[in-house]
């Protein structure tokens, strides 16, 4: 896990749609970076909703809502549109920003322990620093929380 105050890492990563898109385009803009497991299971999902569910207040603070995961393109794509999804989804499927934000980790499911992205909230500020950091996310209450903090 990266630690508020420091600079956040920067990325070049392809959306939904092939387009690429780099942290640094959004310069001047509070950012909310979340980092998730998988499409269309059922925690990322119910996390994507929320986000989806509370994105024009986002837009009305003028924060941009990024999800990061190591899904490909196609994936995003059909969870994008499956779910109505307004925000920008960018695939790592080289680990590029998901081992930079360091929330590649070791996890532990029914006492096997295998590599995984671990369910993490970054909000960056205008300045590219990260401001607050939400680790041990818990997908029905990220969007509130972050709502909250925002302000």
């Amino acid at each position: 896990m990266l630690d508020a105050g420091v600079k956040a890492p920067e990325f070049k990563l392809q959306d939904k749609d092939g387009n690429l898109v780099s942290l640094s385009d959004f310069k001047n803009k509070k950012i909310v970076l979340y980092f998730y497991p998988r499409d269309n299971t059922p925690g990322c999902t119910k996390q994507a909703c929320s986000f989806r569910d509370n994105y024009e207040e986002f837009k009305s603070k003028d924060v941009v809502v990024i999800g990061i995961s190591k899904d490909s393109i196609k994936s995003h794509t059909n969870f994008a549109k499956k779910h109505d999804l307004p925000f920008i989804l960018l695939s790592d499927p080289e680990l590029e920003a998901i081992k930079a934000y360091d929330v590649w980790q070791e996890k532990k499911l029914y006492g096997k322990v295998s590599m995984g992205v671990v369910r993490t909230t970054y909000i960056i500020d205008e300045n590219g620093m990260i401001e607050k950091v939400y680790d041990k996310v818990k997908t029905d209450k990220n969007v509130g929380e972050v709502l909250e903090y925002l302000g």
